[in-house]
């Protein structure tokens, strides 16, 4: 089985020539042996404007040795014309034979800069699964090099052909890797769900983890004011790689646990990552304090020990980051400020949208402030949903933007009744077993609580019917970790949640008599964890209010 880069384009929905892409992505990972590996830019219909990142190219199959294969892919009806073999879009017509040629001499020039003439090999494929060539000498390829609808079978046996598993190995093969990653811009998702099976990637082209890195002023005091799916946890992330780069170092804080484990997984080596109390426990430590985490206030005498300790230059850092700043306070900016060397760089990340815990907005005088509005990660119909139910009760909300490529998620509402017990229980069994019908697996699912741990119904539980569920028991261990029962599908309350995410959100516990700026704020922050599909488990009451209509 060949590897796909990105690998995680099954989680994508897709429509049209998408779509036929994805048959094509299907077969060469399934034919393909290992050993072979296929770059492809399905995702980026909407950053890039077309489904290829590479010139024409729809596809780059890299062999075992380090050759490449650059294939177009034309699916639906061609015109031969004097000209050349032409797709017609729309009002519109492309010849394929000389965007195929134009690729075929911007990659060997690439090449040639970066590993020098004569050290690579490139080929090219022209694919047309539902078309007839029939005169070759036309399309701009050899005609071995064209596989049109009488030779679609034999796909994966031309490329075969042209690119042998077992030729001597090129020198550049690791190099011409690493230059194909750079071209997609590949980086690690830091919002993916924690145990995912897959390494999520995205294109960074454009988003805050790409330009806003490019900033340069002093002192430097940045604060990102970024909606959720913005990229805000992919920007750490490439800050905390810089600053590995040119051998600074580099502490992350964020508010919530759950979030703070998961980016310690994707940050690089030497960066320190902790939640605030995290942070808190270590320097109290270092100063001679040991906490007791089984007193009820040992998270606000943490806060008082960290504030009082004295900063060693083991706790001074030349890049700090903040994320979730809207859940900070106001004596922690100058408790963490003690941190940051005279010359280092300090981010604050936060989405006032986020603002659960209904916190003042810290002033931060002097700072400068860059706005984000664009969600990249929610399909478009649940932003738009966002945006309807929540931008009269929450500032701001209405003029959020959709950068997502994906609509057509179709929410999914299941009501129960607030005065039945265990109605709300039922109801989430049944969403469960909906995820499943539409595909989704266990892992891929995450079950929110709307009311919070502490007011849910579901914390107590083990198992949903036949699903057992993976959730935070409430307890931690005498180092201050969290203890997590072991289960298939995620239960978590909005709060824990923050700046995760995964591919099917079921809403659950959704209820409230009035739809109050906080419920409206608990609303979006559980609708914009869904990457794919969004599944609404609310009362009658409150479906009431969000589903008028039925």
């Amino acid at each position: 089985m060949a590897r796909l880069i990105p690998d995680d384009w099954k989680n994508l929905a897709a429509t049209g020539a998408a779509e036929r892409e994805r048959e094509t992505l299907a077969l060469l990972e399934a034919a393909l042996p290992a050993g072979y590996t296929v770059y492809h830019g399905v995702h980026w219909t909407r950053l890039s404007g077309s489904f290829s990142v590479f010139g024409e190219a729809d596809f780059v199959v890299v062999s075992p040795a380090g050759r490449v294969m650059l294939i177009e892919q034309k699916a639906g009806f061609l015109r031969e014309t004097a000209k050349g073999l032409v797709k017609v879009y729309l009002q519109t017509e492309r010849n394929v034979s000389i965007e195929l040629a134009r690729t075929v001499e911007r990659m060997h020039r690439r090449f040639t800069a970066a590993f020098g003439a004569g050290t690579y090999g490139i080929e090219a494929l022209l694919f047309c699964p539902d078309y007839i060539v029939k005169d070759a000498a036309i399309a701009g390829v050899a005609p071995e090099r064209i596989v049109d609808f009488t030779r679609k079978d034999r796909l994966v046996a031309v490329i075969l052909e042209a690119l042998p598993a077992d030729e001597p190995r090129l020198p550049c093969a690791p190099k011409v890797h690493h230059y194909l990653a750079d071209e997609l811009a590949l980086t690690p998702d830091a919002s993916a769900l924690v145990g995912q099976a897959g390494t999520i990637v995205t294109r960074l082209s454009g988003g805050l983890a790409t330009w806003a890195r490019r900033l340069a002023f002093t002192p430097f005091r940045l604060r990102v004011i970024g909606t959720a799916g913005s990229g805000k946890t992919q920007l750490a992330v490439q800050v905390m790689k810089d600053a590995a780069a040119s051998g600074k170092r580099a502490l992350y804080v964020c508010f919530n646990r759950p979030l703070a484990d998961h980016i310690a997984r994707v940050a690089p080596a030497g960066a320190k990552v902790a939640n605030y109390h995290q942070l808190c426990d270590a320097v109290a430590r270092d100063a001679g304090w040991l906490p007791d985490f089984q007193t009820t206030d040992v998270f606000a005498r943490l806060e008082r020990a960290f504030a009082d300790a004295p900063i060693s230059d083991n706790w001074r850092f030349d890049v700090l980051i903040v994320d979730e700043g809207q859940d900070f306070q106001e004596p922690w900016v100058e408790a963490l400020a003690r941190l940051v060397r005279p010359d280092g760089a300090w981010w604050w990340l936060e989405d006032p949208l986020q603002n659960l815990y209904m916190r003042e907005p810290l002033a931060l005088p002097g700072w400068t402030v860059l706005t984000e509005t664009t969600n990249y990660r929610s399909p478009r119909d649940i932003l738009d949903f966002v945006r309807e139910k929540v931008g009269a009760a929450v500032p701001h909300a209405a003029d959020l933007a959709a950068g997502s490529p994906f609509g057509g998620s179709e929410i999914a509402f299941s009501p129960f009744d607030e005065n039945a017990d265990d109605a709300v229980v039922e109801a989430t069994k049944r969403a469960i077993t909906q995820a499943l019908s539409f595909g989704f697996r266990k892992q891929d699912i995450a079950v929110l609580s709307f009311r919070g741990r502490e007011g849910s119904v579901l914390t107590a539980l083990e198992q949903l019917g036949p699903h057992r569920l993976k959730s935070f028991t409430g307890k931690y261990d005498l180092f201050g970790s969290p203890q997590y029962r072991e289960g298939d599908v995620v239960l978590e309350s909005i709060y824990r949640f923050k700046g995760q995410s995964a591919p099917c959100v079921i809403l659950t516990e959704v209820d409230f008599e009035e739809f109050d700026e906080r419920a409206a704020r608990k609303l979006f922050v559980g609708a914009t964890r869904a990457t794919m599909k969004l599944i609404v488990v609310a009362s009658r009451r409150a479906m009431r209010r969000l589903r008028p209509d039925d």
